[in-house]
């Protein structure tokens, strides 16, 4: 089996031979046939979060169940399955409340790494699942069975980028039919944000970049509205202008920007929701006027992941796309066998793409 493996922060990935353990007691092994490259990938492997390495990463991934280990009854070898970093115990108060993302004992859940280098040397397992190799043996509670016959690139996005910016509208926030929603970052989560408020149905849905492309690629994904957003104070003033000046009912921040966080706060409406969907680097911070976001009634909204059930969130999702309602394939900017993984992810810094995906 091989693997990229990330041992120095911000150089090019090393593709080893690496060695799997089998699984253990509610585990499976997958064999990995799609990972997509997801902007938190890169953001680990610049070493924007800190962390210890060598490690695997890649945790946006579809493959087939390979084996099981003991008490696994969900999934079966021989079965398509999605491939997430969820993993929860199904337990605690926050699983019990239906909060997976949240989960308060995944620490306690499988070994600390099944992967090792040819010469025996431990690997970290990245985000808890390290698809940027063949295989991959990751907790049962991470993964989703796929009914019927589905292209495992479209299958992989659904691990991640599509969850979260959708899961951040429908989820998260509950966006109402009417409502105006904003979306700072036209990437590969916001132009799913997009997705998710389309289908919530609202009336305006604005998308903000500095990119023209992604502009026009947000229009396609049912953005009503591009906002060239290089100059703050122009862009707030075109935002602000489809909804008679309000500002937007509900407002997306999914790019890991301090200044787009601060941006949000003048794009809000009186008693609107700031959602957090991307995440910044450790030690960034913003500032904020606490009397003004109360006498403005407006509310400030965290989104991990979406906030998704996995197990009924994703099957609904797969539905939506063979129904022509989801966008997933229009995703995929670039497809790479794992030799090229290096070319995919300098394509993906440059920000002209939504997801390129590493194919087995």
């Amino acid at each position: 089996m091989r693997a990229a493996i990330c041992r120095d922060f911000g150089a090019p990935l090393a593709i080893e031979s690496i060695e799997l353990a089998p699984p253990g007691p509610g585990e499976v092994r997958v064999k990995i046939e799609a990972c997509a490259i997801c902007h938190s990938d890169i953001h680990f492997m610049d070493g924007a979060w800190g962390g210890p390495l060598p490690a695997v990463f890649g945790h946006e991934a579809a493959g087939v169940v390979r084996a099981v280990g003991a008490g696994v009854r969900s999934v079966s070898p021989g079965q398509p399955v999605v491939v997430t970093l969820i993993r929860s115990c199904g337990s605690c108060v926050s699983c019990r409340h239906g909060h997976e993302v949240s989960c308060e004992a995944t620490g306690g859940l499988g070994p600390a790494s099944p992967i090792a280098a040819a010469d025996g040397e431990s690997l970290v397992q990245g985000m808890a699942t390290g698809a940027f190799a063949d295989q991959v043996v990751v907790h049962e509670s991470q993964l989703v069975g796929v009914q019927g016959e589905m292209d495992s690139a479209a299958a992989s996005l659904l691990a991640c980028g599509v969850i979260t910016g959708y899961g951040a509208v429908v989820n998260t926030a509950h966006v109402e039919p009417g409502a105006t929603v904003a979306v700072i970052g036209a990437g590969g989560v916001g132009v799913n944000a997009i997705q998710g408020a389309k289908a919530a149905g609202a009336t305006e849905i604005l998308a903000l970049d500095i990119n023209d492309a992604k502009l026009e690629t947000a229009l396609r994904f049912g953005a009503t509205h591009g906002v060239d957003c290089r100059d703050p104070g122009r862009a707030v003033e075109a935002a602000r202008a489809p909804t008679g000046g309000r500002g937007a009912d509900y407002v997306f921040v999914t790019v890991g920007l301090g200044a787009a966080v601060e941006q949000a706060f003048d794009l809000c409406a009186p008693s609107g929701a700031i959602v957090l969907v991307g995440m910044p680097p450790s030690g960034v911070t913003v500032g904020l006027d606490p009397g003004e976001l109360a006498g403005r009634n407006q509310r400030i909204l965290g989104s991990k992941m979406g906030g998704s059930a996995i197990r009924s969130f994703i099957p609904a999702l797969i539905e939506a796309y063979r129904a022509g309602d989801l966008k997933l394939d229009e995703l995929i900017s670039g497809r790479y066998p794992l030799d090229g993984i290096n070319e995919a992810i300098a394509s993906a810094r440059n920000g002209d793409v939504l997801r390129n995906v590493i194919l087995f």
